[in-house]
């Protein structure tokens, strides 16, 4: 197999602190090498011409839903693999609200099987808590684990019961893995958008803050007070009295090893504001919340409190999405449009730079999952790498996605970032620029922005 050289462009590699123009090597499905190459290198090598554009460890979002099995009209593993490598993403970790749920080894081993079929991007399945996701009996966390679940998550709703979670927690701890926790006091929450006068003035149940803010406090007294020492991370943070929770248990109580939280697009730059003219695409939960809130993430994700982006990746249908408001299912798809909404809330705002925000983006969330190899350009790592174009400016269209589903609020949105190529394990996924891969001055011939490259072999 020929090494293909990705060739000008500016490499981030946050894992180990590089930030310069030079070349990458892949040799197979491995790294090789990090560094300028010579000419008689380049001869004998497939060329990817990066100048111009940022070249990274392949985007890591450990926070996706592919509703494969049972739900395969709004998504799929290969619609969902396709939407991702589109975005950029290399690797997925997908939740298990599934029909029926990832709560036995068998069904994690399906997900792997189903995304070897596919050979797009590399899909991890995050297992149940719960049988069922009932929140009342533990599933087979043990076997499930030996199957390769990379975590475990009840998502679409938290571990209601405080003797449930402690003994969840005991569990996954011994396991290595980490627990991820949806958080929503079922008591507290529930409503359709963000408690408050906007909510009261449209007719609309309200999902308070303290909703999401009572299950991480309790939570980490849980976690904490049986010395316990999970490793515990916090989905889809909304709040920003849950990021002084997070902040506090981080750096004064268990230490950064313990606990983790991520934040998602929507919640960094829509309010509840949003909601006023009753779009669905608009529903989230947890819901958008307040500009304060969004300042008060922001923050969060300055100062190292929150050191994970996910997407929340959550397809539905168009019959579903056009029910009235209360009526709709939550959530929105994001996998194609992640890194230029993170560009729009976090570089062009000043909050963070291009290494800090990728290091969100590949190895910490290949730390969180366990993603051994992935997130980094080391030399033996996996050869899963995103090609960017920092500049490229360009108008979200849902219609040109490549996700089966269509619920998104960003339509028509002027934006500006753009994934050019993604290679998965050495080879290109996706290519939007085909001119910029050739063979000793061959090119390929060209493609369309949303077609896939043959497997480079």
């Amino acid at each position: 197999m020929q090494s293909l050289i990705i060739t000008g462009g500016r490499v981030i590699d946050p894992a180990n602190d590089l930030d310069i123009k030079t070349d990458v090597v892949l040799d197979g499905s491995k790294v090789r090498h990090v560094g300028k190459t010579t000419a008689a290198q380049r001869d004998s090598a497939y060329l990817y011409d990066a100048s111009g554009h940022i070249v990274c460890p392949g985007l890591i979002d450990p926070h996706v839903h592919f509703r494969e099995p049972g739900q395969e009209e709004k998504e799929t593993i290969a619609t969902g693999s396709a939407a991702a490598v589109a975005g950029g993403f290399t690797s997925v970790c997908c939740m298990p609200n599934t029909e029926p749920a990832l709560d036995d080894d068998g069904r994690i081993e399906f997900i792997y099987t189903q995304a070897q079929r596919v050979d797009l991007a590399n899909v991890f399945p995050v297992g149940a808590i719960t049988k069922q996701r009932a929140g009342e009996e533990l599933a087979e966390i043990g076997l499930m684990a030996a199957a390769g679940a990379v975590a475990f998550s009840d998502d679409g709703q938290a571990v209601a019961s405080a003797g449930v979670c402690v003994k969840a927690l005991a569990y996954i701890a011994m396991t290595g893995k980490v627990l991820m926790q949806h958080c929503e006091d079922p008591e507290l929450g529930g409503g359709v958008m963000n408690a408050g006068a906007i909510a009261t003035r449209l007719g609309l149940s309200g999902w308070p803050r303290v909703a999401e803010e009572i299950i991480i406090q309790r939570d980490i007294l849980l976690n904490l007070r049986q010395n316990i020492g999970a490793r515990y991370h916090v989905q889809h943070v909304s709040s920003g009295g849950s990021v002084e929770l997070l902040r506090r248990a981080r750096f004064d109580l268990f230490g950064q090893a313990h606990i983790t939280a991520e934040a998602s697009p929507h919640h960094l730059l829509l309010t509840e504001k949003s909601c006023i003219d009753y779009d669905t695409n608009f529903k989230m939960n947890p819901p958008l919340r307040t500009k304060r809130d969004i300042e008060d993430l922001r923050t969060g994700i300055q100062d190292g409190t929150i050191t994970v982006l996910a997407t929340d990746h959550a397809p539905h249908t168009q019959e579903e999405k056009e029910l009235e408001f209360a009526a709709a299912p939550y959530g929105i798809i994001g996998l194609e449009t992640a890194l230029p909404l993170y560009v729009q809330a976090l570089i062009e705002t000043d909050t963070v730079d291009w290494p800090s925000m990728l290091a969100m983006m590949t190895m910490n969330p290949a730390k969180l999952c366990g993603l051994e190899n992935k997130g980094n350009l080391t030399t033996k790592s996996d050869a899963d790498v995103t090609i960017i174009d920092p500049q490229q400016e360009w108008v979200i269209d849902t219609n040109a996605f490549a996700s089966k589903s269509r619920n998104c609020p960003f339509h028509n949105r002027k934006v500006i970032g753009q994934v050019i190529a993604t290679i998965v394990g050495g080879k290109v996924k996706f290519n939007r620029d085909p001119e910029r891969l050739s063979q000793t001055d061959t090119p390929i011939p060209p493609q369309t922005a949303a077609q896939l490259t043959p497997t480079i072999s």
